[in-house]
């Protein structure tokens, strides 16, 4: 998957919205106006990475499993993961971890929101 195709999927996304609120080179995609994946426009040791809400156990075992999948860059290490565009992870599971990444998000929201969510 290339950064266009990865930033056309993001906005696939139920309710997904794009941004700039760091600096011109950092696109953030959000829902319910709360981060789920941010990258770089510029690449970083001659690659993209997404940097992706995961759950803390998953995280880990996402890391041990796959070159890819390295602690999140500038992010919580517990939370987030930075998964490299060019490396060992399929389309498919890139996917996958992008929806992981919603649903980690929406879950964290007061139920008040998640209900608002589901039914819009």
């Amino acid at each position: 998957m290339n950064i266009e195709q990865l930033r056309e999927y993001c906005l696939q996304v139920k309710g997904a919205a794009e941004c700039f609120p760091f600096d011109e080179t950092t696109l953030v995609f959000k829902v319910m106006d709360k981060m789920f994946a941010y990258i770089g426009l510029e690449p970083k040791d001659g690659d993209f990475f997404v940097n992706l809400k995961c759950d803390p156990e998953r995280a880990v075992e996402l890391r041990e499993q796959y070159e890819g999948v390295r602690p999140g860059y500038h992010a919580s290490k517990l939370m987030w993961n930075s998964v490299y565009l060019h490396s060992d992870i399929s389309d498919k599971l890139l996917k996958e971890l992008i929806d992981h990444s919603v649903e980690e998000v929406i879950k964290k929201l007061p139920k008040k929101y998640q209900e608002i969510y589901k039914n819009s």
